[in-house]
């Protein structure tokens, strides 16, 4: 066959192939890889943010010093690798967030995400002789304050006031002076170049001591009341069955000018009171109440296990189950980390908890897995991470978890991305408990692609507490975590509560060998 026979049969089969590739259609799908944030930091944060990548929010939490309507995004991680963020470009060169704000992710597909900021901002004004506290109506930029009928409008000093942020200034500066207060009066307040005008009201009342309400708690109620400020102002109470009334003292009434807040302790559970404002000799309305009751978390000895396969289980095999462990997610590479040992405060050989920190795998081929136990259950295993539902239904408001412990602390073995400076450093040991009002127990997700953690300082989490332990504690010792409350008067939905011989267990950071050890837990109801 000549040359030019060879040269044509070869061009007639590459046009073939390239008219059958153009009929080819490619129908594979691109992979739906949700793009998420890892972290997020803006100038000026008071806190870390909160990442949801359920819902796909991103809460930011700024200081007074911030000027919210240029809020400024100075560095943030997506993933997974590849991913884009479109707007981070406006973001970094900052952005008026006195709105939540829509913006989107782009990996094959876009994913929305909501950014939030909160900026808490304290505002005060008070005037002397005033009773109870100023209302201050941010959005309608007025104040009122109110004052017993005797009180002289025409010169009234103010003893306090701010308005705005930290860095504002007001004009005419009123603070310390003596003002005329028998009209409205107007001041300019001015931050970051903005100036707005508040209005502030001074209005005579005929009354002039206020039992405001009673949060009552198992063992303890929150009084508050309102008089005029600078009198002696507090409580009385007593059972409702009974006619003898009794006074709080000084230390347990807490001042604000004209308001004030009693703490009422000693009580008995489901029994019905009777408290009072005073001011001098006169009193407020008499508000009847009745506290809560008591209960505690079943099965908080850690004393009735069973064994499924390899996993270990903190309650009796066919029971219902309170607390569960990440055992699930240990034993898909070794054996159960957190599991019963013969060994409790009691010393008569019944059971306890023991947790423990274990790289579990087969030689360097694996991860650190944190002996752990929370109230709650074990979802799901997302390949070697776990997804954990954390809390159970609770209503009332314990003061303090209470139980006994002896731990171990091994040296910081294994380390993940940002925790390579803590190596050899004395891990930590540490039990939480927290209550929340969310309507669903938090789910806990380690994968670091979506990874979601608890924290304390969300908006849904009434109270918090925690104790950690880094050095040995040899022999049983009994501890107490005091819970301090964001709010008197909001009831918990959820209790939850975890302990773990490793503190950054949640980020596979942890000594391999710490071991905690629990018995005896228990809820306390007073102070």
């Amino acid at each position: 066959m000549s040359a030019s026979k060879h040269i044509f049969r070869l061009s007639l089969i590459l046009s073939t192939l390239t008219l059958l590739a153009g009929c080819i259609k490619n129908n594979l799908p691109y992979p739906r890889l949700q793009v998420n944030f890892t972290s997020i930091h803006t100038a000026g944060q008071l806190q870390a943010p909160t990442i949801d990548s359920i819902g796909r929010t991103v809460t930011l939490y700024l200081s007074e010093e911030v000027d919210i309507t240029s809020v400024r995004i100075d560095a943030f991680s997506i993933s997974p690798a590849g991913s884009e963020w479109p707007d981070s470009a406006a973001f970094m060169e900052g952005t008026d967030m006195t709105r939540p704000i829509t913006t989107t992710l782009r990996l094959y597909q876009d994913y929305d995400w909501t950014i939030t900021a909160v900026q808490d901002i304290e505002r005060y004004f008070t005037v002397e002789q005033q009773v109870g506290a100023s209302t201050i109506d941010v959005p309608g930029r007025r104040v009122i304050a109110y004052v017993p009928e005797k009180a002289p409008l025409k010169a009234l000093t103010v003893t306090s006031i701010k308005l705005a942020g930290s860095t504002s200034v007001i004009s005419p500066d009123i603070d310390g002076q003596k003002v005329d207060f028998s009209a409205p009066v107007e001041v300019d307040v001015t931050e970051f170049g903005r100036t707005s005008t508040w209005t502030l009201y001074v209005i005579p009342t005929e009354s002039t001591v206020t039992t405001e309400r009673v949060d009552p708690w198992s063992c303890v109620a929150w009084l508050y009341g309102t008089a005029e400020s600078g009198k002696d102002n507090g409580f009385e109470y007593r059972r409702a069955d009974s006619q003898a009334w009794i006074r709080l003292t000084p230390a347990q009434i807490t001042a604000d000018g004209g308001s004030f807040t009693g703490r009422l302790t000693g009580l008995t559970p489901e029994m019905a009171y009777v408290a009072r404002a005073y001011s001098g000799d006169e009193y407020g309305a008499e508000v009847e109440f009745t506290t809560q009751p008591t209960a505690q978390m079943p099965d908080s000895d850690f004393s009735q296990w069973w064994l499924d396969g390899k996993v270990w289980c903190p309650w009796p095999e066919g029971g219902e189950s309170y607390w569960d462990t990440g055992n699930k997610g240990a034993t898909t590479l070794g054996a159960s980390n957190t599991y019963p040992v013969e060994d409790s405060p009691a010393g008569n050989g019944s059971i306890s908890a023991c947790l423990e920190t274990k790289f579990v795998g087969i030689g360097i081929i694996g991860k650190l897995a944190a002996g752990n136990i929370f109230a709650g259950r074990y979802v799901k295993t997302d390949g070697t991470n776990g997804i954990l539902s954390f809390g159970r239904p609770f209503t009332l408001r314990p003061t303090r978890l209470t139980g006994w412990m002896k731990y171990h602390s091994a040296p910081i073995s294994s380390v993940t991305s940002g925790f390579e400076d803590l190596k050899g450093q004395p891990d930590h040991g540490i039990v939480w408990v927290a209550l929340i009002d969310s309507p669903e127990p938090f789910e806990i997700r380690t994968n670091p692609s979506n990874r979601q953690l608890f924290n304390p300082d969300a908006p849904d989490v009434i109270a918090y507490g925690k104790m950690e332990w880094d050095t040995d504690v040899a022999g049983w010792t009994d501890f107490e975590v005091v819970l301090n409350y964001k709010s008197t008067s909001r009831t918990p939905r959820y209790i939850l509560c975890t302990a773990s011989a490793s503190y950054l267990g949640d980020y596979f950071t942890g000594g391999n060998g710490s071991m905690l050890h629990l018995s005896g837990l228990r809820l306390e109801f007073d102070y």
